[in-house]
C-alpha cells in the first residue's frame, strides 16, 4: 500500500504574491494531490492566507516540497520587503514528525516539536 505523510499547513503573503503562488500551484496541477490546496472564499483584511492539507504517499513529498521551494522564493512585491512566509507540520508513518518552515525565501525543514505528537496519535 505504501507509506503516507500527512501534510498540513499554510503560507501567508500579500495580494500580489498571492497571484504568484497561485501560477505555481497552477503549474504543477495533477489532479489529486494538488487538491489539497485551497484559500479562502474571501479574503479578510490585508494578510493573504493559502493552506496545503493532504495524506500523500511519501513518493509525492518531493512534488508539494518543490512547489512550497518555488513559492518561499518569490520576492518581496512592495517596499516593505515582506516575504512569503508558512508553517507546515509533515507527519511521517514511519519516521516521525517534520516542521516545514517558508521563511527568508527558502524551506527549512527541521524536527516536529515534541508539543505536536497529539496530531500524530
Amino acid at each position: 500500500m505504501g507509506v503516507y505523510v500527512s501534510v498540513r499547513g499554510w503560507l501567508e503573503c500579500d495580494e500580489v504574491q498571492l497571484a504568484a503562488v497561485q501560477e505555481i500551484i497552477s503549474s504543477h496541477a495533477d489532479d489529486h494531490y494538488s487538491n489539497g490546496w485551497s484559500a479562502p472564499r474571501q479574503q479578510v483584511n490585508w494578510t493573504r492566507y493559502v493552506f496545503y492539507g493532504a495524506d500523500l504517499r511519501e513518493s509525492a513529498l518531493d512534488w508539494l516540497m518543490i512547489q512550497i521551494r518555488e513559492i518561499a522564493r518569490i520576492p518581496a512585491s512592495d517596499d516593505d520587503g515582506d516575504r512569503i512566509r508558512g508553517l507546515f507540520l509533515a507527519s511521517h508513518e514511519v519516521d516521525g514528525s517534520t516542521e516545514w518552515q517558508v521563511r527568508d525565501g527558502q524551506l527549512v525543514v527541521s524536527p516536529a516539536d515534541t508539543g505536536h505528537r497529539y496530531l500524530d496519535e
